[in-house]
């Protein structure tokens, strides 16, 4: 059985109810788009919101991206000394 709480948090101006397990990740979530979103409106006036939505995805988005590339060369910089190693004791042996 799942522990989800309701929670109601403000993004753009707008509320939205919740269903989520941790309430502090939900909230500095909801911090992060809001304050992106914002400033995104700041930014472009002129913009519709749908539009200033949009375009908070694609940042979001890019820095997901970005930090999975990351990770995914921080593994491969340690399976290749993984390797490394393994074949300095394959020789000790």
């Amino acid at each position: 059985m799942s522990n989800q709480k309701k929670l109601k948090i403000k993004i753009f101006d707008k509320e939205y109810s919740l269903l989520v397990e941790n309430e502090e990740r939900a909230k500095d979530l909801g911090d992060y788009v809001n304050t992106l979103m914002n400033d995104l409106r700041e930014d472009m006036s002129d913009q519709p919101s749908q539009t200033v939505a949009v375009l908070a995805s694609l940042n979001i988005a890019n820095d997901l991206f970005a930090e999975k590339e990351s990770f995914n060369k921080s593994i491969d910089k340690a399976t290749e000394r993984i390797n490394k190693l393994n074949l300095l004791l394959e020789d000790i042996s």
